[in-house]
């Protein structure tokens, strides 16, 4: 299966790619198939009512190659484009992860052993069965080779998705959107699950050994740039309130841990009475949702709201002592909705 969903709301390359070059996730598709032995494949995708969805579906059936390729819509939520919830939504049940073992690969789609991969991946497979790998590894690191399609907005001139070399650092990469369209206090990457990257880390190379060293994630490859004239407190506690409305709502951590985290961020961004014990309680909470959810998201929020507190350590201890934050209730730079 291609997954193709793009469940993160901050990247876009997804997209980029299908639209852009839809024939090489096709071909790359039909290449795993094959090595398989599979007999059919899905291209499962975000199908609104713009979305691609028609075209590819002219484009699959235009093709004659030995395995079918079928285009699936998948509601449009964060958590649908999640592996298992994927395989659980394809074979006929609700776009919501399910517990593991079995893994897809295992017990996948009807019950079949399936091999679910981002269509990033499988655009590159179609490259190298072009050129070959040692023309792939031109680029990129020893343990990352090639390259990356990263999806940049927020405090940038020009938002859209870039391609780099893996390796390529952050502001590298940032000045292929036209630089930073102001004042950078830290970058968001790695989605909404990510992890927040604080200014002086700005030279980190795009790798996951890199960036997971310097406290952030690779993740899905998106970097947000947030402006010194936002509060990253507030940003984070919309974003953690973002993820819990998200959520399949199917356990404790998404159900009730997640909203509390939320509610406890804002209260410290509002500098309120109640300010030090909403942090204590936060601490308290983020190690009860840690590893305890049906799928990874309690555990991306939970990272994303623990570097928050430490890159924002100033912020935080000036909410501390009662001062609220005057941009704590400015608009959101990031989008929140689904492209």
């Amino acid at each position: 299966m291609a997954n193709g969903c793009e469940g993160e709301p901050a990247s876009c390359k997804d997209a980029a790619l299908l639209d852009c070059a839809p024939h090489l996730v096709l071909d790359g598709i039909e290449l795993v198939a094959r090595t398989l032995g599979a007999e059919s494949a899905i291209l499962a995708i975000h199908d609104g009512p713009d979305g691609p969805g028609p075209r590819l579906r002219t484009l699959a059936a235009q093709r004659q190659g030995p395995v079918p390729v079928r285009v699936r819509g998948v509601p449009a939520r964060y958590v649908a484009s999640e592996e298992t919830a994927l395989v659980n939504f394809l074979s006929g049940g609700p776009a919501t992860p399910t517990t593991s073992p079995p893994r897809p690969t295992d017990r996948g789609v009807g019950g079949a052993p399936t091999l679910v991969d981002n269509i990033e991946t499988l655009a590159h497979i179609a490259l190298i069965a072009r050129n070959g790998a040692p023309w792939f590894r031109e680029l990129g690191t020893p343990d990352l080779p090639g390259t990356l399609l990263v999806s940049i907005d927020g405090a940038v001139h020009t938002p859209g998705v870039v391609e780099v070399a893996a390796g390529t650092t952050v502001r590298a990469a940032i000045e292929l959107c036209g630089g930073p369209s102001g004042h950078v206090q830290a970058v968001l990457s790695g989605g909404y699950g990510g992890a927040w990257l604080p200014a002086t880390a700005i030279e980190t190379p795009l790798t996951h050994t890199a960036m997971r060293a310097a406290g952030a994630a690779l993740g899905v490859p998106t970097l947000l740039p947030l402006p010194s004239g936002a509060c990253g407190l507030a940003h984070t506690a919309r974003l953690v309130r973002f993820l819990a409305d998200q959520s399949a709502g199917q356990c404790g951590p998404c159900l009730f841990g997640l909203p509390a985290v939320a509610a406890d961020l804002a209260a410290i961004a509002a500098g309120s009475r109640d300010a030090r014990h909403a942090h204590d309680r936060l601490r308290h909470r983020l190690d009860l949702v840690t590893g305890r959810g049906a799928c990874a998201l309690p555990d991306g929020a939970a990272r994303l709201t623990r570097t928050a507190l430490d890159v924002f350590s100033a912020d935080l201890r000036d909410h501390l002592t009662g001062r609220p934050c005057l941009a704590a209730g400015a608009p959101m730079i990031f989008p929140l909705e689904f492209r």
